[in-house]
């Protein structure tokens, strides 16, 4: 009588298979990412304080720029109350057009002497200032010291001095988001540099001034010193500004694009940190229009007022682009990886669970009675696989002292027989069975896992298509100025939807059916445009259309647009003074075949023969560090595959033309 079949399934969680996957999967799908994710988030704030740090060190070079023009303006004033010039014109009664022809050399705003008596001598074009004596500066001079301070001169002490330097003091205030609420309507107050030496010769003092009131000669220069050229990264804008008390009065930032902004007005938490609570800003803020890495510090006048605020900054929108780039090559990176290791780990973890599952199958099979049931693993690189070589030497050995038996016992023998080929049909058919549950069972994995992905692909993409339906309900009418951005967004919307909806199709084939959908070579280069128009408005290029074609073409939209970008983008390169691009369209024939020629054409630098011959290869540039020689290579495959043509035509300080001929829809 054949013993109880003992029951051997194991549950999936407690099987071998189970816990090899683990082991192999765990590091690169759990323990990486958030051992990247901590390095990842440690480097950003490292990367925002290096920002931080470097603002800084530029206001401290704008502060030194600032200290050693009051310092200049000082040694000046000293010099020339120490020179012979002066004691002679003093002695010869010509001072006045002395300190006239020094003003305008050193260039002050103004420039008067002032005896002990009380005595004051000036140019002519300048007036006669009262209360002279109440300046802390002056006073140190006709105590015997001098200096220079920046000091804050109202409307009626400009116009004692000049009517000039009062109306360039006058600015009206324009009202700026994020500003302090105000009453005023204008900025007429003026701060000066103001400078005073005594004068060894006269038994008196000299007394100058410079007007920073839109003295935009002055802030250039700081601006100029703190960014130089290639200091900041491409697309950023260095920017410095001199404030009285929160007016903008001196700046090289845009309001628009040449106009400078000032008379706007800083944001109001810069206000509070910098002038009330005399605090240095090193951080984000808003600046007019646009955020900045910025740093500002409050300006001391002589009697210890905050009466401004020394700014430096630059645009803070490409260095977030280049830290979401960076996140984006690391992300893809780790998911390289991970696309590259996993189907290695999990050939090695096969290399293991399957010679074990083999085994428990073949002890499963003998153990209904088939002893010709075998592992069948012949690999022996392993433990496990020369276990399972060995129980199959053993069950061979089995079945010959079985056979022997059987030799003793005809009868017997052919009733087993009987029984064995029965079961050997039946584990056949068992053979084959699990076979297919097994493909079953990945290509199910396979489905859900691809499902899941494009699930959690669409779920962001949900979100910001409604929230994109939101801002634009909210906008309201306003939402029409915005209709390009919008409709940008919905496009590159559906081409997620699209790549999500080709893989669901990989996944669940017999749900969905991929339509190939032919389009308007036209409409495509109309959409293309506003994605190149920000590099059209960089330098003075005429964009001219002729789009005649009317038929619709056989490739696919996106990569079609793919190649509109890059040879757009070539023709404003090879155009860097201007010029004008041409792009036209017409219905054509090529080798009996209808189709679509599309001509782009530029009146650039154009292509010596040697490079026209190499143009197409990969990795072929001329842009040195700044292209990969990719972009033509991939637009003629794209061209190619959709059974398309693509050549140019260049002639060498003249300008080039790309010619795309791509087939009809029939």
């Amino acid at each position: 009588m054949a013993k109880p079949r003992k029951d051997t399934s194991i549950p999936w969680y407690k099987s071998v298979r189970s816990k090899l996957l683990l082991i192999a999967l765990l590091p690169m799908l759990i323990v990486m990412p958030l051992f990247g994710g901590i390095v990842v988030y440690n480097w950003s704030i490292r990367f925002d304080k290096l920002l931080i740090a470097k603002v800084n060190s530029e206001l401290t070079i704008a502060h030194q720029f600032l200290s050693g023009l009051k310092e200049r303006s000082f040694e000046n004033v000293l010099a020339l109350g120490a020179s012979a010039a002066f004691r002679d014109a003093l002695d010869a009664g010509t001072l006045p057009d002395l300190l006239d022809a020094e003003s305008e050399r050193l260039g002050f705003d103004f420039l008067y002497y002032v005896a002990m008596d009380g005595a004051i001598i000036t140019p002519d074009r300048i007036g006669s200032p009262a209360g002279y004596t109440r300046w802390p500066v002056v006073q140190s001079a006709l105590s015997g010291q001098g200096g220079a301070e920046i000091d804050l001169f109202s409307a009626d002490d400009l116009s004692e001095i000049s009517t000039t330097l009062a109306k360039r003091a006058d600015l009206p205030l324009v009202p700026t988001k994020a500003a302090l609420p105000t009453g005023r309507a204008r900025e007429t107050r003026g701060m000066i540099v103001h400078s005073a030496a005594p004068a060894i010769a006269g038994n008196g003092v000299l007394v100058a001034g410079v007007l920073l009131n839109q003295n935009l000669d002055f802030i250039d220069s700081i601006n100029a010193l703190v960014y130089p050229e290639a200091s900041l990264t491409e697309g950023s804008t260095g920017t410095t500004t001199l404030f009285l008390d929160d007016v903008r009065i001196s700046t090289n930032v845009r309001l628009f694009e040449n106009v400078r902004a000032l008379g706007t007005r800083v944001s109001v938490v810069v206000r509070n940190a910098v002038l009330d609570e005399g605090r240095t800003w090193l951080d984000r803020a808003f600046v007019v229009n646009d955020w900045y890495i910025s740093a500002y510090e409050p300006l001391i006048d002589s009697f210890g007022n905050r009466i401004g605020m020394l700014y430096v900054g630059f645009l803070d929108s490409p260095y977030q682009a280049a830290k979401a780039r960076t996140l984006w090559m690391i992300s893809g990176g780790f998911l390289l990886l991970l696309a590259l290791s996993v189907p290695l780990l999990l050939r090695l973890a096969r290399g293991i669970f399957r010679p074990l599952e083999a085994m428990v199958s073949t002890i499963s099979k003998v153990e209904t009675g088939d002893l010709s049931a075998r592992t069948g693993v012949k690999n022996t690189n392993n433990e496990v696989a020369l276990v399972s070589t060995h129980l199959d030497i053993l069950l061979e050995q089995v079945q010959d002292r079985d056979q022997r038996l059987r030799e003793w016992a005809d009868e017997l023998n052919a009733r087993v027989e009987e029984r064995t080929k029965e079961l050997q049909d039946a584990n056949q058919r068992l053979k084959m069975t699990t076979k297919q549950l097994v493909i079953s069972e990945k290509l199910a994995a396979i489905g859900e896992i691809t499902a899941s992905v494009a699930h959690e692909i669409n779920n962001p993409v949900a979100v910001i298509q409604g929230n994109t339906d939101v801002i634009r309900q909210e906008l309201g009418q306003d939402a029409e100025s915005l209709k390009t951005e919008f409709d940008l967004v919905y496009e590159q919307v559906h081409r997620i939807n699209t790549l999500v909806s080709k893989l669901l199709q990989f996944a669940r084939p017999e749900e969905f059916a991929g339509n190939v959908a032919y389009h308007s070579p036209n409409e495509a280069i109309n959409d293309t445009l506003p994605l190149v128009q920000h590099l059209l408005n960089k330098v003075r290029i005429d964009l001219k259309m002729n789009l005649k074609a009317d038929c619709l073409v056989a490739i696919n939209r996106t990569e079609l647009q793919q190649v509109l970008i890059n040879l757009i983008v070539n023709a404003i390169h090879a155009m860097p003074n201007g010029g004008t691009l041409d792009i036209a369209t017409q219905n054509s024939d090529r080798n009996g075949q209808a189709g679509a020629l599309i001509t782009i054409c530029d009146t650039g630098i154009g292509m010596p023969p040697e490079v026209m011959d190499r143009v197409f290869d990969p990795f072929f540039t001329t842009k040195k560090a700044e292209g990969t020689g990719l972009g033509l290579s991939i637009s003629q495959k794209l061209v190619s595959r959709s059974g398309g043509h693509i050549q140019l035509e260049s002639t060498l300080g003249k300008g080039t033309c790309f010619f795309i001929f791509i087939q009809a829809v029939d």
